[in-house]
C-alpha cells in the first residue's frame, strides 16, 4: 500500500467506525441536537481543561528539573555524573501509575502534609518526566561542537553565561522536536491521573459511562478528543520548529 493511501484508508476505517458499523451504536448520548447529549457534551467537554492545564504545568516543572539533572551529567565529576545517572534510572524505573498513587497517598503520610489532586498528579507527572527531559537536555547539549565553548572562552565569557547565551540556545533548536513528544506523551499520561479523582478527561467520561451506560460511544469520543488535541499540539510544535529554522538561517 502506498503512503498516500495510508491516511485514506484510515479516514475510511475512522468513518466507518464512527459512523455506526453495527446496530448497537446509540450516538444519541452525546447528539448536541437533543439536550440530555448537549448536556452529556458539556459534562465530557469541562474535563479539558484540567487535562491541559495539569499537562503544561507538569511538563514546565520537568523541564526545569530536567535541566538542573542533566547538567552534572556533563561535568568531568564522577560524584555529580553518578548523582545524575542514579536519579534518572531510579525515576526511569518507577512506572507513572505508581509514582501517582505514592505521591498522593504516601507523600502526605511521610512529610505530614495536604495536598490536592491536581497538586499530586502534577508532581508525579513531573518528576516522572524529568528523567526524560535530563537525558534529553544531555544528548542536546553535547551534541553542540567543542569550538563554541572556546568560542565562548575567547571572549571571557563565564561557565553560566556561556550556557546561558551559546550552547543552551542552540541545544534547544536541536531538541524541540523531543520536547514535542514529550508534550504529547505528557498530554496521554495525564489520564492515568483520573485513579485518584482528578477531574480530566478520561475521569469525566469514566463517570458519564456510570450513568448512561453507553461505553462504546462514550469511550469512542473519548479517543477523539485525545486525537485532536494531539494533532493540534503536533501542529504547533511543527509550526515552532519550522519559525526557528526560519529565523536560524537569516
Amino acid at each position: 500500500m502506498s503512503k498516500n493511501k495510508i491516511p485514506i484508508f484510515s479516514l475510511s476505517f475512522m468513518v466507518v467506525l464512527l459512523g455506526g458499523c453495527s446496530a448497537n451504536w446509540g450516538w444519541y448520548v452525546i447528539d448536541p441536537t437533543l439536550d440530555n447529549g448537549m448536556v452529556n457534551l458539556r459534562f465530557l467537554l469541562s474535563g479539558l481543561w484540567h487535562t491541559i492545564s495539569l499537562s503544561i504545568t507538569a511538563i514546565s516543572i520537568s523541564i526545569v528539573v530536567g535541566l538542573v539533572i542533566a547538567l552534572p551529567g556533563i561535568t568531568s565529576r564522577p560524584l555529580l555524573r553518578g548523582i545524575n545517572r542514579g536519579y534518572v534510572e531510579i525515576v526511569r524505573s518507577v512506572p507513572i501509575l505508581v509514582l501517582i498513587l505514592w505521591v498522593y497517598y504516601g507523600l502526605p503520610q511521610l512529610m505530614d502534609l495536604s495536598i490536592s489532586v491536581f497538586w499530586a498528579g502534577v508532581i508525579a507527572l513531573a518528576v516522572s518526566d524529568s528523567a526524560f527531559m535530563a537525558e534529553i537536555f544531555r544528548a542536546g547539549i553535547q551534541s553542540i561542537a567543542r569550538g563554541q565553548y572556546e568560542a565562548a572562552h575567547s571572549i571571557s565569557l563565564n561557565y553560566r553565561d556561556t550556557m546561558r547565551f551559546v550552547i543552551l540556545p542552540q541545544a534547544i533548536r536541536r531538541i524541540l522536536p523531543a520536547l514535542g513528544n514529550q508534550l504529547v506523551y505528557m498530554l496521554k499520561m495525564s489520564s492515568l491521573v483520573s485513579v485518584i479523582g482528578m477531574q480530566e478527561l478520561t475521569r469525566k467520561a469514566n463517570e458519564l459511562v456510570v450513568t448512561e451506560y453507553r461505553p462504546l460511544e462514550i469511550y469512542s469520543f473519548l479517543v477523539l478528543e485525545y486525537l485532536v488535541l494531539i494533532l493540534i499540539v503536533s501542529a504547533g510544535v511543527r509550526w515552532l520548529e519550522r519559525h526557528l529554522q526560519a529565523d536560524e538561517r537569516n
